[in-house]
């Protein structure tokens, strides 16, 4: 009887087991990168394509909803202001979430793009849903909670920022 040697070892299996951690950590952030972006781009298109929205006054528009929002919110100011031109604050929102939800899903300025999100998701919460009781039922929060880890990671993989890295570092040669 002949005995035969063993040739598979217990390191390949973890080293096949670090690599998939390692993808795994390497693209944590790529389903939020998508969830913020789908959404903000449909928040955007939905504001620019709603008739009543972009409206100074009348039901579902901005400036009703502004108006409405004043008393409760933490900032009256910011609304004050808005309320001086409520069309043009609403084709800015509108048109800022669109550019936010592009960059961020095609990973182009993802840190500003982040940055973007999350200073829209702070001016709604400190605005309009600053009344919302108990807090975790106003999505404000936890949307400008969601944009800060792409703030400090950014876009590194799968994105236009690594695509133009990469050609900036092959020009220097690294």
């Amino acid at each position: 009887m002949t005995h035969g040697i063993r040739t598979d070892t217990q390191a390949a299996q973890l080293d096949r087991g670090d690599r998939l951690r390692d993808t795994a950590t390497r693209y944590a952030l790529l389903p939020l990168r998508v969830f913020l972006g789908v959404t903000f781009i449909y928040a955007g298109l939905n504001k620019l394509t709603d008739s009543a929205f972009l409206k100074s006054g009348g039901a579902g528009s901005i400036g009703d909803t502004m108006r409405s929002a004043r008393a409760a919110s933490a900032v009256p100011a910011l609304i004050d202001l808005a309320l001086k031109n409520p069309v043009g604050f609403g084709y800015a929102i509108a048109l800022g979430e669109l550019a936010v939800g592009i960059g961020t899903l095609l990973g182009l300025f993802g840190r500003l793009a982040a940055l973007g999100g999350a200073l829209i998701s702070l001016s709604l919460w400190l605005t309009v849903s600053w009344a919302t009781t108990p807090y975790y039922y106003g999505n404000d929060l936890a949307f400008l909670m969601a944009w800060l880890p792409l703030v400090l990671a950014g876009a590194p993989y799968l994105s236009l920022d690594a695509v133009l890295r990469t050609r900036r570092q092959r020009r220097r040669g690294y």
